[in-house]
């Protein structure tokens, strides 16, 4: 079998890119940066070496599109592209890479979301067989998630090169997916972040934060995830699935107006620390003042003034998860009453029917969706909700609340055995930053 050995990091100078090469160096493996400038593809080691504390310097070397791409081409076993999500862009990129590349060559894209078959389209033969999506999660030097997306033509050969590369040289927890529209984490990430966002229209952002947080099963609320993300990143994401998928979480995918509204003001979350986005943070240290979105408005007012009491239940399923009983949480959730309970069951259901029914369409077993979203996202997976629920009682919930009931369930159902089976992770381990 072929091995990969050396790698060009193309667009070096980018988060994922200098995240991406920071794992690839600190794995041993020489690995040029590459971007426009030396200056930039500087900048994109730095950060590597930042990220590693050191130990990606010595296998980095830095170079220009203009002046080294053909040098560093002559002996790449893999050239792992991640430019802007720009399908022009990478596009004019291979272009020049069909043309330099060594014919065994391993061309690969981190897109999260972009047609792994159109990007290639119009390549040579052999670039085609040699083509293929490696979407890392960012950050990488400390997710391990990612999805392995081959497209039609890509040979079964390099799928195997590539998968065995990143699950024994740098420890990814690897998920092969189909070539559809946003793959499998991020379509059913972004479906409940959006969700989110959409009901924060009427509801509010603190109040929606404080309603799918931790004690759901994720490291971070929704819409602060959003602001982590960036506004920008968050649109054109679900943008292309607006676009592109037509089922049950179609509408969904729907931006709502006032986001665009800020991201054409500059609003972009993190990234536009004086902007904001769901939130913002005035000044620094023990004087930091956190001030939160008024939807309707776009004005941002106090967080302290505006935060709204937290649910009773809320309150008994953090309750439950801190005494170590996360399938209590979920009892709670299932038994609550009132609008918030309402709204939450609405959400967490919704991911859980939408997660499951996308195996046999995106990945081809239930559990490529939980490893994807416990590893990539760091969520609780939908296998671990449906175990600490119940799948029978699952299934009454999705009837009662008209969601599609995915085969996964109901065979958990009927043969009363777990969906989530890995047997090295404690499923608590999705609750701890409620904990």
């Amino acid at each position: 079998m072929r091995s990969i050995s050396k790698v060009v990091i193309l667009g070096a100078n980018g988060v994922m890119g200098s995240g991406a090469g920071a794992v690839l160096a600190a794995a041993g493996l020489p690995t040029a940066f590459l971007a426009r400038t030396r200056e930039k593809a500087e900048a994109g080691r730095a950060r590597a070496e930042h990220l590693t504390k050191g130990a990606a310097a010595s296998a980095i070397w830095c170079g220009t599109y203009a002046d080294d791409l053909g040098h560093a081409l002559a002996d790449a076993d893999l050239v792992l592209e991640a430019v802007a999500e720009d399908a022009t862009v990478k596009r004019e990129l291979y272009a020049l890479i069909d043309r330099l590349r060594n014919p065994d060559t391993i061309v690969a894209t981190v897109s999260s979301g972009l047609s792994i078959g159109q990007l290639c389209s119009g390549r040579s033969e052999g670039f085609q067989r040699n083509f293929l999506g490696i979407h890392l999660f960012n950050p990488p030097t400390v997710i391990t998630g990612c999805e392995l997306i081959p497209h039609a033509s890509t040979d079964p050969g390099v799928v195997a090169i590539a998968r065995d590369f990143l699950s024994t040289t740098l420890g990814r927890e690897v998920v092969e997916t189909r070539d559809t529209p946003a793959f499998a984490g991020n379509r059913l990430g972004f479906k409940l972040l959006n969700e989110v966002a959409q009901l924060a229209e009427e509801h509010g952002v603190a109040f929606m934060d404080q309603l799918v947080g931790p004690h759901t099963g994720r490291a971070l609320p929704p819409l602060a995830t959003i602001d982590l993300v960036g506004w920008d990143v968050h649109k054109a994401i679900v943008d292309n699935l607006h676009a592109s998928t037509h089922d049950i979480a179609h509408d969904t995918f729907c931006l709502p107006a006032y986001m665009q509204r800020g991201i054409d003001a500059g609003h972009l979350g993190r990234k536009t620390r004086d902007r904001g986005g769901f939130f913002r943070v005035e000044g620094k240290g023990a004087d930091a003042k956190t001030f939160v979105l008024d939807p309707a408005t776009g004005d941002y007012r106090p967080l302290a003034e505006h935060s709204p009491p937290v649910p009773a239940f809320v309150e008994r399923m953090k309750a439950a998860i801190r005494a170590g009983r996360h399938t209590g949480a979920m009892e709670v959730m299932c038994t609550a009453t009132g609008l918030p309970a309402e709204l939450l069951r609405r959400v967490i259901l919704g991911y859980i029917s939408y997660g499951l029914g996308l195996v046999g369409e995106v990945v081809e077993r239930p559990r490529d969706i939980d490893r994807i979203m416990g590893f990539g996202f760091n969520w609780a997976p939908p296998g671990v909700l449906v175990d600490a629920i119940g799948p029978g009682r699952t299934i009454v919930l999705l009837e009662r609340a008209h969601l599609p009931v995915p085969r996964p369930i109901l065979e958990a159902a009927i043969h009363q055995r777990p969906l989530f089976r890995e047997a090295d992770v404690d499923s608590a381990r999705f609750f701890a930053a409620c904990a």
